[in-house]
């Protein structure tokens, strides 16, 4: 089925394919390699890995991945999301332990695709993601202290690392530090309108290496990049043993849930741009066969960049061919641009990622959460943020999921109480006789009855006590359990045993089964329940 709609979107997608079309996707794939070639490398040394295993998958993914995504507009990468889970990755197991991850992910990402899961991410709330895409922006930002300033630090989690500055012995790079503050000034002032002709991160980045080789400045460099999309450091099929397996699965299961995510948000997003929907479970589908294949070359996981993929959509990409492009580019850059790459520095790589995390964070929806003052919103953004910084990304996004059910079920399942006494004055001597009903009030519920709500309802009957008899109108009551049923029950027997009468009026047909079942209708007469509240004034007036 992933095949078919494969080859439909295709035929659909260079359905009257023209030159002047693919001069639009070389022009954009040759930007869009200018935005990458940068971010590929600074990504991936940011998370520990070279600067060659981030070249790798932008090439391979771009190829494999971008041929065969489920959209033609998808720029899929190494991404800033991803070193934060990398960094750690690394830091306990080394390479050997990514490529493991990788591949493991991949097989996850290609089931979830053959089992049509694409549309999980939809279940997804806004604040949720924001909070997340927050929370990984300052992982971003506080990965590249290292790099920008020659600071050294230990441990995993974000507290241990922070902690580390202070208890360990420092040097402080000056001249690398100040690399990385001109770069981050240069980008945040460099005009806006010529990033689509030349990126700011790309300009940033030739002129620091270029200050650094001129003036001979003693800081730390990229190093040497092999020409070759073979690296010796790469998976080895021995390694995939049951006990790395088993070993590795968690680690797979954030790679493979932050694939999900990032890039079916990225293919939301891209679709709005270019008013194209994305085939979900083809892009997972494609983007586990790609995550399968890079590691076995030396790559890092990769997933659709949003960045990237708005710049491909608005320097006019036609179809996928500019993904396949961008890598060409990337291709030729590594084999003939390497020992240029070689020599930029790491600060300057720093202050590129540290600008990268401060526009990742998506400030109008941000402030949105904000302005609006909903207090559930503010709590899943913050709880999901923080979540993000201290724990693994994949407990952040369960944290963010579970709090969210807890709310909303809190929220659904509140049941709304009105009592009102009958006015007699409005009602219609013709029909009924207003004496029967001067001690009569109608109970009007609204919501789930059950275990959980019983005790407001019964709060808000004894506060009529005067009553003698009491309607309990239930059109707004669409669900009712055990609990709620006996619950009520036992109200209406508390009720008659007082000589008082009780009367249901507006019974939803699935709630009166549920009575029916409970043996609730067996306990009281058959002409307590009326399809209307004028039918038992009706009732009560007659008698």
């Amino acid at each position: 089925m992933i095949s078919k709609d494969y080859v439909s979107t295709i035929k659909k997608e260079f359905r009257g394919y023209n030159r002047k079309k693919f001069t639009k996707d070389l022009m954009a794939g040759v930007t869009v390699a200018a935005v990458a070639l940068p971010l590929a490398i600074a990504f991936s040394v940011s998370s520990g890995a070279t600067a060659a295993a981030g070249l790798v998958t932008a090439i391979i993914a771009g190829i494999l991945i971008g041929g065969l995504s489920g959209a033609s507009y998808q720029i899929t990468e190494p991404t800033g999301a991803m070193t934060a889970i990398l960094f750690s990755l690394i830091a306990q197991h080394g390479m050997n332990g990514v490529f493991i991850s990788c591949f493991l992910a991949g097989i996850i990402l290609l089931l979830c695709g053959l089992l049509k899961l694409g549309g999980l991410v939809a279940y997804l709330p806004m604040p949720i993601i924001t909070g997340f895409t927050s929370g990984i922006a300052i992982i971003i930002a506080l990965g590249q202290i290292n790099n920008l300033t020659g600071l050294t630090s230990q441990g995993l989690s974000t507290f241990e690392t922070i902690k580390s500055y202070f208890t360990l012995e420092q040097n402080f790079d000056l001249t690398g530090f100040l690399i990385g503050i001109a770069v981050i000034a240069f980008m945040l002032l460099y005009p806006k309108k010529l990033n689509q002709y030349c990126p700011s991160s790309l300009i940033a980045i030739v002129l620091a290496t270029i200050a650094t080789v001129i003036f001979k400045f003693d800081v730390s460099l990229v190093g040497a990049i092999p020409k070759t999309l073979i690296l010796d450091e790469r998976l080895e099929f021995s390694s995939l043993t049951i006990s790395n397996i088993s070993r590795f699965i968690t680690p797979a299961l954030s790679i493979a849930a932050l694939g999900l995510i990032e890039s079916l948000l990225c293919g939301a997003s891209g679709g709005r741009m270019k008013n194209e929907k994305l085939n979900a479970d083809v892009e997972l589908a494609a983007l586990g066969i790609g995550n399968m294949v890079i590691p076995i070359l030396g790559g890092i996981p990769a997933t659709a960049a949003i960045a990237k993929t708005s710049v491909a959509i608005k320097s006019g990409a036609q179809t996928r061919l500019v993904s396949i492009i961008h890598s060409v580019v990337l291709l030729l850059s590594m084999l003939f641009l390497g020992g240029v790459m070689s020599l930029i520095p790491l600060s300057a790589l720093a202050g590129v990622l540290i600008v990268t995390a401060w526009r990742m964070n998506e400030w109008v929806s941000i402030k949105s959460i904000f302005n609006k003052k909903i207090k559930t919103a503010i709590a899943q953004f913050l709880i999901t943020m923080i979540a993000t910084v201290v724990f693994d990304l994949t407990i952040a996004i369960i944290v963010g999921v579970v709090f969210s059910i807890i709310m909303f079920v809190i929220r659904v399942s509140d049941m709304q109480v009105t009592v009102s006494d009958i006015n007699t004055d409005t009602i219609d001597e013709n029909y009924v006789n207003p004496k029967k009903l001067e001690k009569t009030c109608v109970v009007y519920i609204a919501g789930p009855l059950y275990f959980g709500t019983c005790s407001k309802l019964q709060e808000k009957i004894t506060s009529h006590k005067e009553s003698n008899h009491i309607i309990f109108s239930m059109r707004g009551v669409t669900i009712a359990d055990i609990s709620g049923i006996e619950a009520l029950e036992d109200y209406c027997k508390s009720i008659v045993s007082q000589g008082k009468e009780v009367y249901f009026s507006c019974v939803q047909p699935n709630v009166m089964d549920m009575m029916k079942r409970c043996g609730f209708c067996e306990k009281f007469s058959e002409d307590i329940f009326f399809w209307s509240t004028d039918k038992v004034f009706e009732h009560i007036s007659d008698k």
